[in-house]
């Protein structure tokens, strides 16, 4: 094994192809040639960015259009079965309203027909009622 130092000539002769021209000019073109490179690759990722962007905008799009669509069919059927109810309750309060009144009917004829079978009672009757009312709005 050889411990000796190196040739300084040798050295000298290693940093002036180092810095020689050719190798300046050399270094430059690579260094141009990566920057190409690298600005080709990133123009390549930014289209494949801007591509995929406008591939979930579509996306987007076409799922908002769906539930506009879903939400349009939900709300038509909800009017749609709102309106059934409506005539449903409509119908029965109308119904109510038909017993109501043959009740009241009935009711009238009926106090109708005591008075007139039973007329020294109830003249009586309004007679003790009237009394009574003028008795309490006579206090007051």
């Amino acid at each position: 094994m050889d411990y000796a130092t190196p040739n300084a000539n040798a050295l000298k002769d290693e940093e002036e192809e180092a810095t020689t021209p050719t190798t300046v000019s050399s270094i430059t073109s690579k260094t141009a040639d990566l920057r190409q490179a690298a600005t080709e690759k990133a123009r390549i990722a930014a289209q494949g960015v801007q591509n995929k962007a406008t591939q979930i905008k579509h996306a987007a799009g076409e799922k908002a259009q769906q539930f506009r669509s879903y939400a349009g069919d939900k709300a038509s059927a909800l009017k749609e079965e709102a309106g059934n109810k409506a005539t449903e309750v409509k119908q029965a309060a109308s119904e109510k309203y038909e017993q109501s009144k043959a009740k009241a009917k009935d009711a009238h004829a009926s106090s109708e027909d005591y008075v007139r079978e039973h007329p020294t009672k109830c003249v009586l009757g309004a007679f003790g009622v009237g009394l009574l009312i003028g008795l309490l709005a006579r206090r007051r």
